[in-house]
C-alpha cells in the first residue's frame, strides 16, 4: 500500500509552498491549471486525505450541515433528502441526518446533538407549530443559521421553503366536488406544520361551493403515534357507517394517510371509486401500480430540498447579518387517476 502523504509532504516532494498546495487542492483561481492538476494527481496517487480538524481550526467551519426530519422512511422526506444531498455535492458539504419521529423531545435532543457536533447550519422540518422555538432561536444567535422546509408554519424568522398548502388542498377538494362527491372526509395529522393550511384550503373550497363544513367529516391523526393512525381511520369509517352518514370521498392531507387509506378501504371491502373516491398528498413513485391507481397531489420534493439547501448556504456564507427572509411556496401538480375518477 502506498504511503499516505500530508500537505507538508506534498509541498516538499513537489518543491512547492504549503500555501500553493493547499490552494491547488481547494481549486483556487490564484493557481494555474497546470499546477493544480499536478498537485491533485500527486495527492490522489499518494492517498492524500484532507485534515478536516485542521481546516476547521483555521476557517471556523466544519463544512457540515445538520438535517432534522420527522421520518426518514417517509417517501416525501426521502425525496427531499435526495435534493438536499445533490445540493451538498455541488457545494461540498457533509450532511448529518437525524429523526424527530414527530416527538418534540426527540427534536430538541437532535438540535442539541447537532449543535455540539459543530454544524455550520441546520435544515429542519419541525414537528409542530413553534416546536422548540427557543432552541432554534438560540442556535441562530450562536451563529448557526437555520432554514425551515416543508412544515413552514413556524414563527422562527428565517428562510422557509415549501408549497402553497392552502391552494393545493383547495384544488384537490374541488376535484372531488366536480366529480359529484359532496360528503368528503378530510383526514390530517394533528398539530403538524402543514395541517392548518391544508384544512383552510379544504374548508374554503367547501364554502365557495356552498357546502357547510361538517365536523363529523374531519379526522386528526396523532403523528407521534404512527402505529395508531390506521386504527384511527378504521374507527372513524366504522362510526360513519354505523350512523348512516357514510362519506363518498376521502381527502388525505399527508403521504402516509393517503396511501394507508387506500389499503384500509380495500380491507373493509369498500369499492374505490364506486363507493368512496380517494385523493390526497402523496409522492409515492408507483401510484399507477396501486389498485386502483391513486389520484395524488404531487409536491416538487427534490426542488424543495435543493432550494432549502441553497438558502442555507447563502446564510452560512453571508458577510453581513440577513434581516429580510423569504417564504418560498412552490407549485404542486394534481394528477387524477382511477381512485377519484368514475
Amino acid at each position: 500500500m502506498s504511503e499516505r502523504k500530508t500537505l507538508k509532504d506534498i509541498a516538499r516532494d513537489l518543491k512547492l509552498s504549503i500555501s500553493t498546495v493547499s490552494k491547488s487542492l481547494s481549486d483556487s483561481y490564484e493557481i494555474s491549471e497546470s499546477t493544480k492538476k499536478m498537485v491533485k494527481d500527486y495527492a490522489e496517487k499518494h492517498n492524500y486525505v484532507p485534515n478536516k480538524v485542521a481546516r476547521t481550526l483555521k476557517t471556523g467551519k466544519t463544512n457540515t450541515i445538520g438535517v432534522i426530519v420527522f421520518n426518514i422512511s417517509n417517501t416525501f422526506i426521502s425525496q427531499v433528502l435526495d435534493g438536499i444531498h445533490k445540493g451538498s455535492q455541488i457545494d461540498k458539504y457533509d450532511i448529518i441526518i437525524m429523526q424527530s419521529r414527530d416527538d418534540v423531545n426527540l427534536e430538541k435532543h437532535a438540535i442539541e446533538v447537532l449543535k455540539m457536533r459543530g454544524i455550520d447550519g441546520l435544515l429542519i422540518s419541525p414537528v409542530s407549530f413553534n416546536s422548540n422555538y427557543e432552541q432554534l432561536k438560540s442556535l441562530q444567535e450562536s451563529g448557526v443559521p437555520v432554514v425551515l422546509f416543508d412544515r413552514v408554519n413556524h414563527d422562527l424568522q428565517t428562510h422557509k421553503v415549501g408549497i402553497d398548502n392552502q391552494l393545493s388542498a383547495y384544488d384537490a377538494t374541488e376535484h372531488l366536488l366536480n366529480s359529484g362527491r359532496k360528503n368528503i372526509l378530510h383526514i390530517t395529522g394533528k398539530n403538524i406544520g402543514v395541517s392548518e393550511a391544508r384544512l383552510l384550503g379544504f374548508r374554503k373550497c367547501l364554502k365557495d361551493h356552498k357546502i357547510e363544513f361538517d365536523n363529523n367529516f374531519y379526522l386528526e391523526c396523532d403523528y407521534s403515534k404512527h402505529d395508531e393512525i390506521e386504527d384511527s381511520i378504521i374507527k372513524k369509517l366504522n362510526y360513519l357507517k354505523s350512523t348512516g352518514n357514510m362519506v363518498n370521498a376521502i381527502f388525505g392531507a399527508t403521504d402516509d394517510i393517503t396511501t394507508l387509506t387506500l389499503g384500509i378501504l380495500a380491507e373493509m371491502n369498500i369499492k374505490v371509486p364506486e363507493e368512496v373516491s380517494v385523493i390526497g398528498f402523496s409522492n409515492i413513485r408507483i401510484p399507477n401500480s396501486l389498485n386502483p391507481s391513486l389520484s395524488t397531489v404531487v409536491q416538487p420534493t427534490e426542488e424543495i430540498g435543493m432550494l432549502a439547501f441553497q438558502k442555507l448556504v447563502e446564510l452560512i456564507n453571508a458577510k453581513y447579518p440577513i434581516e429580510e427572509y423569504e417564504t418560498i411556496e412552490l407549485k404542486t401538480k394534481l394528477i387524477p387517476r382511477k381512485s377519484s375518477v368514475l
